[in-house]
Parts: structure tokens; sequence; C-alpha cells
């Protein structure tokens, strides 16, 4: 898929470029009937198309859409999305106009897509950025497992009107982007017989084949001479051998800052010996591992992007949890690599186990700023619905730095309290730990769980995207099912430096 930009004005005095040729045009119309598209639409396809918007009920409202053949002129087909109001359309609100003009397009059968919308009060090149992105991660199909398919036709030509000329635009990093979107979204959505934590370790070599980037992966006896106890213990119950993956890209020239990455792998999450019973989704605990595949993404994309000035290390500790004679007992103590007793009172709370170890880890790799990424807890899917992200973290400077990261992919993170009374509930009578908490604030009480692993000089932030990773219905650019949710907050984090 090709984009490119074509300035023409399309502001509240302009007008729609009579000079496309290409086989759809889709326009965004907001819905008041008197903005001036309005009648520059009305001009374009005649006077009967007030009569048409009346008979299918389009009002400009978020989420209408209507598709208009004309047979015997070009373009072709018109495709007219709804906007809502004008004083609410935002970034988000054009990612989705824009997601929803490429469906529209491809149901069609175009081979090539002009898209005439709003982007006044942002900044060009991120409006740019939004609507290819939107365009592409829109078209998104995951057929991989179907014996019988036929792909539909998508839109190879896509132009983007009212822009300013493509070298203004970072076009070229939308490629990178949406293809570690993508990878993230095959990785989650992969059944568990066919990720193990072995074919993790692969995506990780193939990313470092193709980019060439470093890869270690640590098997059992690597991960016991650590003393990764926590880890392994999650990791003993399954017969598929635990696989610790550090993936780590490194600029052309000397780096001024060193972050890592740290996602949770689990490709299986049975619950262990309190195992998942019918209605807590067990079916779908194959995406216990999106925050690795978040993490997987996000430095795909960076390699490909290849930002200046900054060390990225991408860690993984996969495993499954599972249930066998030698699955790690509730009221087992472990203990973690840094030394840290942990009493077991739930074996369902395994990813902070394996986290714990993974952020000693990467606290010894003489770093500026560390970031996990979870589907950690249904306290936060309570607490926040499947939209927005939980964000913890020590340091100030960082949440705000990803706040901003994620408000500029348009994915939603909300700050939520380190509140350090509440690590009362997590004290143990035998062990320095348990593992769980009391059932109020449990997101709070897992994120201070994390806390303990990491030195309290660290820059450390705890994304917890248990509602986010997965979608039970398409919205907007995301299809039902995965989402990559997590990877364009890490790659705009990153490209702008890593603030912390």
């Amino acid at each position: 898929m090709e984009f490119r930009c074509l300035s023409t004005t399309l502001s509240d005095a302009g007008a729609l470029p009579e000079a496309w040729q290409g086989d759809s045009l889709a326009v965004g119309l907001f819905s008041d009937p008197n903005h001036p598209l309005w009648a520059q639409i009305t001009a374009l396809l005649g006077p009967k198309l007030p009569a048409l918007l009346e008979q299918c009920r389009f009002k400009g409202k978020p989420g209408d859409s209507l598709t208009v053949q004309q047979l015997e002129t070009r373009p072709s087909t018109v495709i007219l999305v709804g906007l809502g109001e004008a004083a609410g359309f935002d970034s988000a609100a054009l990612r989705n106009a824009a997601a929803s003009c490429a469906k529209a397009a491809a149901s069609a059968g175009s081979r090539s897509l002009a898209l005439a919308l709003p982007w006044q009060g942002l900044d060009p090149q991120a409006a740019a950025a939004t609507m290819a992105e939107a365009v592409r991660l829109g078209l998104y199909v995951d057929l991989r497992f179907r014996s019988e398919h036929e792909a539909k036709p998508v839109p190879e030509l896509v132009t983007l009107l009212g822009l300013p000329e493509p070298s203004q635009l970072p076009l070229q990093s939308i490629d990178a982007v949406c293809a570690g979107v993508e990878l993230a979204r095959q990785l989650v959505a992969a059944p568990p017989n066919l990720l193990t934590p072995g074919d993790m370790a692969s995506t990780a070599a193939t990313i470092a084949t193709d980019f060439g980037l470093d890869l270690k992966v640590l098997e059992r006896s690597d991960c016991e001479a650590l003393g990764m106890g926590a880890y392994l213990a999650v990791a003993q119950g399954s017969e598929l051998p635990p696989k610790f993956i550090h993936l780590t890209y490194r600029p052309s020239e000397a780096a001024t800052r060193r972050v890592a990455l740290v996602g949770k792998g689990l490709t299986f999450d049975s619950g262990g010996y309190n195992l998942k019973v019918a209605g807590s989704q067990i079916d779908k605990m194959k995406y216990d591992m999106g925050g690795s595949a978040a993490v997987l993404g996000a430095l795909r994309a960076i390699a490909q992007i290849r930002p200046a000035g900054v060390e990225v290390h991408a860690i993984v500790a996969s495993c499954e949890n599972m249930i066998s004679g030698g699955a790690v007992h509730p009221g087992d103590i472990l203990t973690a690599s840094n030394g840290k007793t942990i009493e077991i009172n739930n074996t369902d709370a395994e990813g902070r186990l394996t986290l714990a170890d993974a952020l000693v880890y990467a606290a010894k790799l003489e770093l500026d700023a560390i970031v996990d990424l979870a589907t950690l807890t249904g306290a936060c899917v309570i607490a926040l619905g499947e939209e927005i992200a939980g964000l913890w973290s020590s340091s100030d400077g960082l949440a705000a730095a990803l706040v901003a990261a994620a408000e500029a992919g348009d994915e939603a993170l909300w700050r939520m309290p380190l509140r350090s009374s509440y690590k009362e509930g997590i004290k143990s009578q035998l062990a320095d730990l348990k593992n769980t908490g009391p059932r109020p604030g449990g997101s709070i009480t897992a994120a201070l769980f994390l806390q303990d692993f990491v030195p309290k000089e660290l820059a450390w932030a705890h994304l917890d995207i248990a509602g986010t990773v997965w979608s039970e219905k398409a919205r907007g650019q995301d299809p039902a099912g995965a989402t990559g949710f997590g990877v364009r907050t890490l790659v705009n984090w990153i490209s702008a430096g890593a603030p912390s």
C-alpha cells in the first residue's frame, strides 16, 4: 500500500478537488448541515443527494457511513463518513473516520482512495500519520488459521488530501509502526498450541536476524544459575521449557539513554491449582502474553525506524502456567533472584512472579528507565474498562512522558496511585511478601509487588493492559480480538528520546 499527499484546501472556504480521478473519494461530514463541506458534496453528487441522505438516515453522526456509486463518472465511488460535532473532533475521531473510510473502500473493491478529512487544529505530520496508520490497521485481517480463504482486495494507493507535500510528512515510519502493531496482534491472537515459549523465542530471533539486533535466550539452567526462583516456579508445571528472552537494539552512534521494555510472557495461563473456572475466560488466556507481544512489536518497529541516541532492551520471561504433579502449590515459598522470599497464596497471580525476576535482571543493565507491560489484573479491567490501560510509576517525569506518548498514538493511559499503606495487604506472616493482597485495590497491590523488585533510584513504570489487549468487537481501526495495544505508545516514547 502506497501513501501520498495532495495539497488542496479542505477548510471552511475550500473545495473538494475536481481533478481527483481515482476509484474512490471518501469525505468526512460534520453533523452540522450548514458546514461548507455539505454544500460541496451536494454540488459533487447532484441535487438528489439530500433525499438520499434522508432515506438512508445519514446525519453526520460518528459511525454514520454511506457509499454512493456513480457509474458514468469518476470517482466512481463516493464514501460519506459522519464525524459528529466539529467542536469535539480530535485525533482519535480522525483515526476512527479514516479507518471507516478504508473499510468502505475495500468493500467497494476500490484500488485507489482519496481521503478528504478535516485535520485543522492538529499538527499536519501527526494528522498524516494518524490517517495512514488507521487506513492500514483498519484493513488488517488475520487469515492465518483458515484452511480456505480468499483475500479481499484493498486500495493500493491512498492519497491524503489537503496536507503538505509527502517529503514533509513522516510517512516512511508508518510501515514500521503498523508492522509492529500487526506483529503484536498476530502474537496475541495465535493459539497456545502454536505460540509456545519456544515460538516466542523464535519470533525474537527472526527480528534479530532481519534487523541486526543482539539476542540472548536463557534456558532453564541459565535461569537457575541466576536464582530466578519466582519465574521458574511458574514454569515448572508445564512440559514446555521456559525461554527467557533478551533482545537489544543499539543505535549506530553512542547511546545517551538506555531503557528496558519488560513484557509479561505467559503463552497460556490455566491459573495453576487456583484453576480458572467457567466464566473466567480461560479459553482466552492465550492473550496473557499481550505485554510481551507489545514489547516485541515495539522493538520490531524501533529496529526499522532506528532512532538515534537510545539503546533499547526488550526482556520477556516466557513460559506457561499449567497444572501437573510438579506444579507450584498454593502455600509454597519461593526465592526470587534478588533474595526476596514470596509466599504463594494464589497460583493464578503468576504474571507478577515472572515479572519479578525479569525486573531484577533488567535493573542490572545500568538503565535510565524500565517500563513493564502486563495483562496483570482483572481489577484494572473493572476500574478502567476495555479502552484505558492503568499506569503506575515511581517517576512523575516518566509517567508524564508515557501519557504524552500514548496520547500521540491515540492509546489511553490513566495514572493510578502507588499508595504505600496498601503494601500492608501483601505482607506475609512467613515470607517477605505474598503474591496477592485483599480484593479491594487489587491492581494497586499488584503494582506495589512489582515495585519491590526495582531499585528505588531507577525510574520505573508499570502498564496494566489487561483490558485493552483484546476487544470483543471491532472498534475503529482495531478488529475484534487482538488490538496490538501498547506498541504505538512505546514507539512514540522511545522515538522522543525515552524521557524519564
